[in-house]
């Protein structure tokens, strides 16, 4: 079996646990030889650690073209990135010498898209939920889309995608084993919420409500609260630093911007009821069902609109005024909402248990083996 296959690990750190436990599967199932290639140092050595617990000789670790070295970035914080067209440009002539390349985002199947490459493209999901971008063009580009669940496929086959090249395979990211911590070190036992407003201004709740809320959860004193918005939401909002800073040292408040801990599920899984609108996150934190609120802080009719499907699974708040009563009530309502967010995440998330990233790999080397 010839290789090498080629995992892109080129866009933000947010993208690694969707794509690490796949590379783990792989080299635990064969000997082909497979390319991390890295876009930072962060990258790297987040990468480097963990391959030397598999030591795998069939694992290498590469630069990008136009690799950036970070300085400190060793705890795994979001760095900076290259440009990443020029970057895949450059990586063309190594790509074209791997059979299979996979990643877990579009902007690398601009190259499937535009150019009639030897290489074939597995794509696997970054996330999950009502609002993915489906009908995008580079969608079409990759011999395999990988994503988690039948509900997920049937949206692809609906827009006339082939089916021979869409699988549901589970929730790959619920395998990943790397994560910072299970709770954040709180002085003091509390219900921990967790705030985490998305990074789109017109999905997001941050530009109306966002410094209003912190304020709030800031000053009362019945919960822990971590404050962990989307990694990019920092783009759109240079404030927020501003905001996060005055709250910071707070004993019962715990803010993260940077960190690894935002993107490996460390926050999804120590809360204990989530406060936010139409980030995907709130699937990984329903594979366990907990209290649940969304902000409406645009005044979406969004009822009978399939985009907001997940505002079913918890009280929907319309009213900055709002918002602290109806975190005090979550808990009593949540019966109500559990057996909602259950079918929820069920459906969209498909099997979440541990074969998930053997099952991709698996079809990884079937198309391999065509390609071979």
């Amino acid at each position: 079996m010839k290789g090498p296959v080629a995992f892109l690990f080129l866009g933000e750190t947010l993208l690694i646990p969707h794509l690490y436990p796949i590379v783990e599967a792989l080299a635990g199932l064969s000997d082909v030889p497979i390319d991390l290639w890295a876009s930072t140092s962060v990258h790297e050595e987040l990468l480097a650690r963990w391959t030397a617990e598999l030591d795998r000789p069939t694992i290498r670790i590469r630069r990008a073209p136009g690799f950036r070295r970070v300085q400190g970035g060793g705890d795994g914080r979001n760095p900076a990135l290259p440009a990443k067209l020029p970057m895949l440009f450059r990586l063309l002539p190594h790509l074209i010498r791997a059979p299979i390349a996979v990643c877990a985002e579009q902007t690398s199947l601009w190259l499937p898209t535009l150019l009639p490459l030897p290489t074939r493209f597995v794509k696997t999901s970054h996330g999950v939920g009502s609002m993915s971008a489906r009908d995008d063009r580079r969608r079409r580009a990759p011999r395999l889309t990988l994503v988690p669940s039948e509900r997920e496929r049937q949206t692809y086959l609906d827009r006339g995608f082939a089916p021979d090249r869409i699988f549901a395979t589970g929730y790959v990211k619920a395998s990943f084993r790397q994560r910072t911590y299970r709770r954040p070190p709180f002085r003091q036992e509390r219900p921990t919420i967790l705030f985490t407003p998305h990074w789109q201004p017109h999905r997001s709740s941050w530009p109306q409500w966002g410094r209003q809320i912190v304020e709030q959860l800031a000053e009362q004193s019945d919960y822990n609260v971590i404050i962990a918005p989307h990694q990019r939401l920092v783009e759109k909002a240079p404030e927020l630093r501003e905001v996060m800073a005055k709250v910071a040292n707070l004993p019962h408040v715990h803010c993260d911007l940077d960190s690894f801990a935002m993107v490996d599920g460390s926050y999804t899984e120590a809360a204990d009821i989530y406060l936010g609108d139409t980030s995907s996150q709130v699937l990984e934190y329903l594979m366990r069902p907990r209290p649940c609120l969304f902000l409406n802080a645009h005044g979406i009719a969004w009822r009978d609109d399939p985009s907001y499907a997940q505002w079913k699974c918890g009280e929907v708040v319309d009213r900055l005024e709002d918002v602290l009563p109806a975190l005090a009530r979550a808990p009593s309502e949540h019966p109500h909402y559990a057996p909602v967010q259950q079918a929820f995440a069920s459906s969209s998330l498909g099997d979440t248990g541990p074969d998930v990233p053997a099952r991709v790999a698996r079809h990884i080397l079937t198309l391999l083996e065509q390609s071979a």
